[in-house]
This record gives structure tokens, C-alpha cells and sequence, in this order.
């Protein structure tokens, strides 16, 4: 839990920026470890749209604090280099990162955790907002995830008119292929995802009888973990965190 460190205890991780491979062109990311040499389970943080930002470098280190090996890999590298709203103007300009792209680098960062000394080889994935929803489809299609965690993931449910080359399948029709246990935190005045599309993410869910913890958070709309933006709900952001990490603690220990 969140501020449940032992204050005598010693501590420390590493964070920087690497390529997988490091031996070529491959995909760029932030990596965060701790320090001690582990066992370590390992979350794969896939980007929000706002861009690879700061706010998820913040996120891989909150995990790491609690034991957790991170990789976010910069799904938008395709798009060039600048500040995170730079990048994330030419991906929306060119319709977004494909979903094909995003599930080939979290299975190579899914690969680069569990080859790491200190892997205890189980590895999660988590994401906010359209990272929600490549979340819950690397669930769905990236063989060897054992837990997802999906924030308001937007356009888990998509009408036939929104499908294009670039998210050719609506995630919810992939429900019966989800391979994990799914926690997913929403709030009622949001709507992307409304309270109608997350029912009926919940029914999917239902159908296909999959292990899912869905929490909703009265009076909080989209982004909740933001601090930056108008959207932040302190109340709800510490509980859905805590109830994050304890879920990967059951899930990925």
C-alpha cells in the first residue's frame, strides 16, 4: 500500500531511458528497477495520448518505489522526437499509433522484463486512457501477460464507423480472448468511456465468465491520476492506486 514503507529500511532504483534491443534499432522506453537484486514481477505502462510524459516517468517510479521492474515504451516514436504535445499532435494528425504496433512493443518489452536477472518472471500491464484501452487488448493478444490493470480506457467499445487501418477491431470484441485476471477503474462523469460503454465492457465480461474488478468513482470524470489537469480526485487516484498495487502484488508475486 501507498506510504507503507518501512522507514529504517534501505532503498533505491535505477530509471533511465534504454532501446530494446540495445544493440540496434529497436524500441525506445523508460525503465525503472529497484535497486535490491529482487525477485521482481514487471509491469509494462503503456502512454496515455497526451504522449510519453512526464506523468507516466512519475507512474513507472511510484510502481518501482513498490517493488515492481517498469517499462513505458514510447509508443509514439514512429512520430519523431520533441515535447511529449509535440509528438502527440503528429500522432493525432495521423489518426494515432496503430494497435498492431503497440501489442509488438509490449510483447518486446514483455520479453526484455522476463530476461532480466531479477525477473521473478510474471509480468502486468497497465494504462490510462487510450493506454487503458491498448491495456486491456495486451491482455487480449500478448501471450505471456498474466494481469491487467485499464483506466478509463476509452474506445474499449467502438461503433462499426469508428473502426479504421489503425484500430481495426473494437477491444470489447476481443473479450473472450482475455488471458488474465482484469481490474479497471472508471469514473461516472466520463464519458469516454460513458457509463453506458463501461456496462457494457462489464457484460462482455460477464458473457465470457473472465476474473474482473471494475470500480467506479462517483463525481470524478476522465484522467483522475492527472494532478496537472482540473480532472485529478485526490480521494478516488490513492484509492484506485492502492487498490492497483495490491492487485499486482496478488496477481504477479
Amino acid at each position: 500500500m501507498w506510504n507503507d514503507l518501512q522507514t529504517g529500511a534501505d532503498e533505491g532504483m535505477m530509471a533511465k531511458t534504454i532501446t530494446i534491443p540495445d544493440d540496434g534499432p529497436g524500441v525506445r522506453a523508460y525503465y525503472s528497477r529497484p535497486l535490491d537484486d529482487g525477485p521482481h514481477p514487471g509491469i509494462v505502462l503503456i502512454p496515455h495520448l497526451p504522449g510519453w510524459d512526464e506523468l507516466n516517468r512519475e507512474v513507472a517510479r511510484r510502481f518501482t518505489q513498490h517493488g515492481f521492474d517498469v517499462v513505458c515504451p514510447d509508443i509514439y516514436q514512429q512520430f519523431g522526437t520533441g515535447t511529449p504535445d509535440e509528438v502527440a499532435a503528429a500522432a493525432r494528425a495521423a489518426g494515432g499509433v496503430p494497435d498492431a504496433t503497440v501489442m509488438d512493443q509490449c510483447g518486446t518489452a514483455l520479453a526484455f522484463l522476463t530476461a532480466q536477472p531479477d525477473s521473478n518472471g510474471a509480468v502486468g500491464v497497465i494504462g490510462m486512457c487510450s493506454g487503458g484501452r491498448h491495456a486491456f487488448l495486451a491482455g487480449c493478444q500478448v501471450p505471456g501477460i498474466r494481469a491487467v490493470v485499464e483506466c478509463w480506457g476509452g474506445r474499449v467499445v467502438m461503433a462499426p464507423s469508428e473502426l479504421t487501418p489503425v484500430t481495426p477491431v473494437a477491444p470489447i470484441d476481443l473479450t473472450e480472448q482475455l488471458q488474465c485476471p482484469l481490474m479497471g477503474f472508471f469514473g461516472n462523469d466520463d464519458q469516454f468511456p460513458s457509463p453506458a460503454q463501461v456496462d457494457q465492457h462489464e457484460a462482455a465480461l460477464k458473457k465470457y465468465n473472465k476474473q474482473y474488478e471494475f470500480y467506479r468513482y462517483d463525481g470524478a470524470g476522465h484522467a483522475i491520476w492527472n494532478y496537472a489537469r482540473d480532472s485529478y480526485r485526490p480521494v478516488a487516484a490513492m484509492d484506485s492506486w492502492n487498490k492497483a498495487l495490491a492487485f499486482f502484488g496478488e496477481h504477479l508475486r
